[in-house]
């Protein structure tokens, strides 16, 4: 055995070392996901015992301690408390309504993610003994094959069992219906539509047809074009062949003939180098935004970004405004805005807030608006940007003004005693032992019913500071 057929062997034992470790890993780490699901089950069903003993009838009233403790335990984690609390449900289900995937799931024999599938998939059978039939048979399955692959064939095996006919299913299902918007990398955005199948098909399939003939004619225009230059490059040749022709390269003659006048450098005309993706993407916003496809590249204000238009909170140094440098914008706080569509909604915006903030601390020191509107709100939309309440992010502007500590027991009306609260968080403070302590620089100092602190920061709204050589550079905070 050579050299090289040896280290092959070597390096092939390595991979099989390597495999039987993952899979070690991967064992313990669905056993400890096992223990975990099983805290979380039992923390859901403290909130139900404690549920029970509220006598009032208010809903609101009896999901506080199940709010309470969604959020004392996504602050420990750093998770959204509304995530948090379904995953409180989702375990409580899983244990005591899946039995045998939360027993394969605790010997390592299944993922996290194939009893997530599992559960999905069969919480529709309702009877006891058919969940545990389906259990049984879905299970072998998730054993030897993925994930995708098992939730194909859960699907399959709850249809059977469900007792509900298609048609109530698709009534039940279609009332969940919604569009919603995804923030991604690089100032793009994903807008969702949920909805019926038919339409969404229909919908996909006139954007691909009006996309295409887009292209067709983008081809024809090509062709055409080559055609004329063709029919240009014959004449001109003939030309300087029998010593007529002024012999210029740059195709500046007059380069008559059938294919029409000759275009000179820089006269290429427009073409559309879209793929049909982007091409499907524009003409869904155009139409949604402008209600036909309208838009028009000689110019851009008729149509796309033109045919906004909204209030909206975007924080722009001066020197994107005016062109100096390209640092980035930012919408509501939430999500980058790319410099030129920054500059392009500031021409059009009815409305203009300014933001002063300290060039040191990033700490908004104050705001100013030419429409008169509450200063009070203004600075506080300003300074927060979001929901308060750790974790979460709805916008300032869609929140409540709450004091920190009660008007009723003498918090006075001032900055120093105000914040945003989404309708959520400002209901469970006041039904709950949740207390909020302001400390200086708009920081808030949030204490749970259970004795556990947590701090929320206001964002910095610094994203550059002058350099001593006159120019701009990432601020260090």
């Amino acid at each position: 055995m050579d050299a090289d057929e040896k280290r092959r062997r070597a390096e092939d034992k390595r991979a099989g070392v390597f495999a039987d470790e993952l899979a070690k890993l991967r064992r313990r780490r669905a056993a400890l996901e096992a223990k975990e699901t099983r805290l979380l089950a039992d923390a859901y069903a403290l909130t139900l015992k404690q549920r029970s003993r509220i006598g009032s009838a208010s809903s609101r009233e009896r999901d506080m301690p199940l709010r309470s403790m969604a959020l004392e335990l996504g602050m420990a984690v750093r998770v959204n408390d509304r995530s948090m609390q379904t995953q409180m449900h989702d375990a409580h289900e899983l244990v005591h309504g899946f039995p045998q995937t939360m027993e394969a799931l605790a010997e390592g024999r299944v993922t996290r993610a194939h009893a997530q599938v599992i559960q999905d998939a069969g919480r529709v059978i309702e009877d006891p003994v058919d969940r545990a039939a389906y259990e049984r048979i879905v299970l072998v399955e998730a054993e030897r094959q993925t994930v995708p692959r098992t939730k194909k064939y859960a699907r399959q095996r709850a249809e059977v069992l469900d007792p509900r006919p298609l048609q109530e299913r698709h009534d039940t299902a279609i009332r969940g219906r919604r569009v919603f918007v995804t923030d991604l990398d690089d100032t793009l955005s994903a807008l969702t539509i949920v909805g019926g199948n038919v339409y969404i098909h229909g919908a996909y399939h006139r954007l691909t047809g009006q996309g295409t003939t887009v292209k067709d004619v983008d081809r024809a225009k090509r062709r055409a074009y080559a055609a004329g230059q063709g029919t240009a490059q014959k004449t001109s040749g003939s030309g300087r062949g029998d010593g007529t022709g002024d012999g210029d390269d740059n195709g500046t003659g007059d380069g008559g003939g059938d294919g029409g006048p000759s275009l000179g450098e820089g006269s290429e005309p427009w073409f559309d180098d879209r793929t049909l993706d982007e091409i499907r993407c524009d003409l869904a916003l155009d139409m949604l935004l402008a209600g036909t496809p309208v838009i028009d590249p000689t110019d851009p204000t008729t149509g796309g970004l033109g045919a906004i238009r909204a209030e909206v909170q975007i924080t722009i140094p001066i020197t994107t405004l005016t062109g100096v440098t390209n640092s980035g914008a930012e919408l509501n706080g939430v999500t980058p805005v790319d410099p030129d569509t920054a500059r392009r909604m500031a021409g059009t915006a009815r409305i203009w807030e300014r933001v002063m903030t300290d060039p040191i601390t990033g700490v908004v020191t104050a705001v100013d608006r030419y429409t008169l509107h509450p200063s009070q709100t203004r600075f506080l939309n300003a300074r927060d940007v979001t929901c308060r309440t750790p974790g979460c992010r709805r916008p300032a502007k869609l929140c409540h003004i709450d004091h920190s500590k009660d008007f009723a027991l003498g918090g006075p009306s001032c900055n120093d005693n105000l914040c945003n609260e989404c309708a959520r968080h400002h209901t469970l403070k006041h039904a709950t032992n949740w207390h909020v302590e302001q400390l200086p620089g708009g920081i808030l100092k949030f204490t749970s019913p259970g004795g556990k602190t947590y701090d929320s920061h206001p964002p910095s709204r610094v994203a550059f500071v002058p350099t001593d050589d006159g120019g701009y550079g990432v601020a260090p905070f």
